[in-house]
């Protein structure tokens, strides 16, 4: 049973619950996204694989995931950058913020997401229970193709592209 951490506003841990429950219950909870730029500058997207229980098929950044209970963010990034991606790289924190989005299959995430972002040319290795396939693409590409067909995106990363070209003022 996969657990996520519970926390406030403030990113303060108040409990544990599973995963999915909390997904149910769309209860706040600790979250990290990770983007991963290659030398230049383009930012490795991954198609969710069609068999995951909520946004199969769907393009989104390099990984997300939640941190496990002792786990820290830091620490959960790499873990799952690795496990779906094959891949280890120097992440740095960017920021942080709350989102809410409504997902397929009744699902809620409510989640205070860290935004970690890292910088190589290695090539992923795909874990295909996680990712179907990848693709790097420029910010500019990625604001274009998401205005014209926003159904080929999950909806926590239309959120964070948005929320990330805001906060860092990439054009």
């Amino acid at each position: 049973m996969e657990e996520v951490i519970l926390v406030d506003q403030n990113d303060l841990e108040i409990g544990t619950m599973e995963k999915m429950e909390a997904h149910r219950k769309g209860l706040l909870h600790r979250a990290f996204s990770v983007f991963i730029f290659n030398s230049k500058g383009e930012i490795l997207l991954q198609r969710r694989a069609v068999t995951k229980y909520h946004s199969g098929g769907l393009w989104t950044n390099t990984c997300c995931s939640h941190p496990r209970p002792g786990e820290t963010t830091l620490e959960a990034a790499h873990r799952r950058l690795e496990e779906e991606m094959g891949m280890n790289a120097d992440l740095s924190p960017t920021f942080h913020f709350i989102y809410r989005a409504e997902l397929d299959q009744g699902l809620i995430e409510h989640e205070l997401d860290h935004v970690f972002t890292g910088v190589t040319d290695e090539l992923p290795v795909l874990n295909h229970d996680e990712t179907d396939e990848y693709k790097y693409v420029s910010a500019d590409e990625i604001t274009s193709d998401i205005q014209e067909h926003p159904e080929r995106y999950t909806e926590w990363f239309k959120i964070i592209f948005k929320a990330y070209r805001d906060r860092l003022n990439v054009a």
